[in-house]
């Protein structure tokens, strides 16, 4: 009978902590819970295989249906570790989709109305929404300057 009793007030004491957990802290919108899912990060190598940089991109439109109805949209951010070669890039020759290049390329501030989908303002990330012409349901992105570039980021379009 007292090892009931010992057992009893154990699980009582772990049964009052089992409604809260680590996720408890994390206050997302549905928007940044979307984005969680749609985000994908890259290195850029040199074809060395030196890591260059990163790009990282979303998806917007299984965020924001309503709103990219026209172009497949990306929320693209590229860190390049040499400030020369961040200066050098030009995303309308060094990103495509399904090899073909971007419709339209809008470079963003820092502070821009997409970054509190990722939660990053960096000065040294250059920011773009990059919008390609509808395709396929299977989107692959990538970044190539010439001197380096990106494994494929794969996106598998939703039913919108």
């Amino acid at each position: 009978m007292k090892y009931f009793f010992i057992i009893s007030i154990f699980l009582l004491f772990f049964t009052g902590c089992s409604e809260k957990n680590a996720f408890v802290k994390f206050k997302m919108s549905k928007d940044e819970e979307q984005s969680v899912s749609s985000l994908q990060t890259s290195q850029i190598k040199f074809k060395n295989a030196e890591i260059a940089g990163v790009i990282s991109a979303v998806y917007l439109n299984e965020i924001y249906p309503e709103r990219f109805k026209e172009y497949d949209s990306f929320f693209v951010y590229i860190y390049m570790k040499d400030s020369k070669n961040t200066d050098s890039i030009n995303p309308k020759i060094n990103l495509e989709m399904n090899e073909a290049i971007p419709k339209n390329i809008t470079e963003l501030s820092s502070n821009n109305e997409f970054t509190h989908l990722v939660d990053i303002k960096s000065s040294w990330n250059r920011y773009y929404l990059v919008e390609f012409e509808k395709d396929c349901n299977t989107l692959n992105l990538t970044f190539d300057n010439g001197l380096s570039m990106s494994s494929v980021l794969k996106y598998i379009k939703g039913d919108q």
